[in-house]
């Protein structure tokens, strides 16, 4: 006999566990994970962090929009951020200044001497930068037991180790797991991350091209020690990131390296490529790699996230394709799907949110 419910959600994520919480108090809703642990893959191995400009114009309205309920509720602790340039990447200074002239997203210029206060060691070819003084760190772990906490209370299953094997769908979707338990529940959301193309597939629903990409953090001791109050610090032509964290330096050099759903593993050569990169912007002596590790984004082909119906297959729902922004744009992602799903007007979160932007409708 199956469970019956009015909306599945595949994945437990921060997608996942954010709509859960979001729709929880006004359906019965099962979230359904392959693993044994809710967050493994890409929530539970996030750099951390929340940055208006991360993610380009198209992001920023989300993440604005979220900003607040992460500081009403403590996940966000003061950091800033640096996007670290040479006179080389001038161009590319003034494309990122272009780029954001019609937002409201805050920042401002600084050259080498303010840049040598802040980053003590920094090479002497960096010599400006574009400063973000409302970059924050997030804490990830802390915010995604929130949601789920949340969606437990308003009643919401959480199943684990429920790796999907078939989906069918006639007036409703049939979902039967490799060890054989079943679901049934009127609407679908596909909320699976790295695995929302196969999701589809398995749903007969015609997949949109959202490709994970791998992205690789090491974590290193280096001396003298990260100081506790450096800012994120972001390469403007994309080369490498990276920021203090207890004590101790996490580098990335900022790869996105296409790859099938997996569970990702970091590549050598990909660590050997983050520390050449640092140590041509700062004079720091690395001590040791203490850790590294790999997770997978998923960008659909136009880079914009996708939430909303799909257009032709009734009681199919996309959540998925959030790239690197997934976290730092939650709240809002999560409250705007919740009132698309309900059919319920927006709220004062997603009131300057262009739902439509998001559509899965634009790919048809």
């Amino acid at each position: 006999m199956s469970e019956i419910y009015d909306i599945a959600i595949v994945g437990a994520g921060m997608a996942g566990a954010s709509l859960a919480a979001e729709i929880g108090n006004a359906a019965r809703v099962v979230v359904l994970e392959a693993e044994d642990t809710p967050g493994y893959h890409s929530t539970g191995r996030s750099a951390a962090f929340y940055e208006e400009c991360y993610g380009g114009p198209g992001i920023l309205p989300l993440t604005k929009a979220s900003g607040q309920y992460l500081r009403e509720h403590g996940f966000l602790s003061p950091r800033g951020a640096l996007y670290l340039a040479r006179a080389a990447d001038e161009a590319a200074v003034e494309a990122f200044i272009t780029r954001f002239a019609e937002t409201d997203a805050r920042f401002d210029r600084i050259g080498r001497e303010e840049l040598e206060r802040i980053v003590p060691g920094i090479m002497p070819e960096w010599d400006r930068a574009i400063r973000q003084p409302h970059c924050a760190d997030i804490e990830v772990a802390g915010l995604h037991a929130h949601y789920l906490a949340r969606a437990r209370a308003a009643g919401t299953t959480v199943a684990l180790r429920a790796r999907i094997e078939r989906i069918n769908g006639d007036t409703s979707w049939l979902i039967e797991t490799v060890d054989g338990r079943t679901f049934r529940a009127a609407t679908l959301v596909n909320a699976a991350g790295a695995w929302a193309d196969e999701i589809a597939g398995l749903a007969g629903v015609r997949a949109l091209g959202i490709q994970p990409y791998r992205r690789t953090v090491v974590q290193l001791r280096i001396d003298p020690p990260a100081p506790a109050d450096l800012p994120l610090c972001l390469d403007i032509s994309g080369g490498f990131y990276f920021k203090p964290e207890s004590g101790r330096l996490w580098l990335s050099p900022h790869d996105e390296t296409a790859s099938p759903p997996v569970d990702a593993a970091p590549e050598e050569l990909d660590v050997a490529i983050a520390i050449d990169r640092m140590q041509a912007a700062v004079s720091w002596k690395i001590e040791a790699v203490e850790r590294k590790w790999a997770g997978l984004r998923s960008f659909a082909p136009d880079r914009l996230p996708v939430y909303g119906p799909d257009p032709q297959v009734p009681g199919f729902f996309w959540f998925a394709g959030q790239g690197g922004f997934g976290i730092q744009t939650a709240p809002a992602a999560a409250r705007l799907a919740a009132q698309l799903l309900l059919e319920s007007g927006p709220d004062a979160m997603t009131a300057g949110i262009d739902p439509l932007r998001y559509s899965p409708a634009r790919f048809s």
